[in-house]
């Protein structure tokens, strides 16, 4: 066994009697148990299901996760949320990890016939997430929150089909005046500000009302400014990072529905 500052605890191919007592120490201790081997799965809950002896990761968190990896592919083979109650024994020339949960019922039954690895280690995670938005969640974000482009903005639209493509947000200032909102997730190159422009030009055909054209970027690549002035366009400053803490905040995209359902 290959022990560090009792954080971490190795077994190599060892005896189905070694691997049990790190596993059960592992359970005890709620500590992140990674066992490689050959092994089979049965499943049985909500649905039912056989996995066929194969060479497999099974992880156990220490919240009582439990997932099983093929050795290629991200997404398990099985798994089961936290919450689970786990247990070990050793029967018929096999090594049996169960897990069960009670709501609702579910039982996996891992069964290795052959160890190569057993690892058991406390891991501490405390930090942030942070995920920067798709161009996508930007338009969602200003919708949820249309200051951000400026007080008084009214989204009336989302994705809406002009002939030279969609526009990605569009609506009206506090004047009554139309506003054109192209969204760039990087820095904007001349080419959005053309496609803005584009747009302008399609939606005047159909209106005589006064249209403002607003690029939205976490900033302008060169030269570009200038061509926004000499197009009387606009520029709003708007980050991703700034976009999907919104998002995380508002919660479910229900309340971005509920949007559509009051403006339409």
């Amino acid at each position: 066994m290959r022990q560090i500052d009792n954080k971490l605890s190795t077994l190599t191919e060892p005896t189905f009697e070694e691997a049990k007592s790190l596993i059960e120490k592992a359970f005890v201790q709620r500590r992140t148990l990674i066992v490689v081997g050959n092994c089979k799965v049965d499943y049985v809950g909500r649905a039912s299901s056989k996995l066929e002896l194969g060479e497999r990761f099974l992880i156990i968190k220490s919240d009582g996760s439990l997932l099983v990896h093929r050795p290629t592919g991200y997404e398990p083979v099985n798994w089961q949320p936290s919450g689970s109650v786990f247990h070990a024994q050793i029967k018929e020339d096999q090594l049996e990890v169960h897990a069960v949960r009670q709501k609702p019922k579910e039982n996996v039954k891992v069964q290795f016939t052959k160890i190569y690895t057993a690892t058991s280690i406390m891991l501490l995670d405390a930090g942030d997430f942070i995920l920067n938005a798709s161009e996508q969640d930007m338009h969602r974000a200003i919708l949820l929150r249309p200051e951000l482009i400026e007080e008084g903005f009214k989204p009336i639209s989302w994705e809406k089909k002009v002939e030279p493509g969609f526009v990605d947000v569009y609506g009206m200032d506090k004047t009554g005046k139309l506003v054109v909102i192209e969204v760039k997730r990087k820095i904007a190159t001349k080419e959005a500000v053309l496609q803005l422009a584009k747009y302008i030009e399609a939606i005047k055909l159909k209106t005589d009302r006064q249209i403002r054209g607003i690029l939205v970027a976490p900033g302008l690549g060169k030269e570009v400014q200038a061509l926004l002035v000499s197009m009387d366009l606009e520029f709003k400053e708007l980050y991703p990072k700034k976009c999907a803490e919104i998002l995380k905040k508002s919660g479910p995209t229900s309340k971005l529905e509920t949007f559509f359902n009051d403006t339409t």
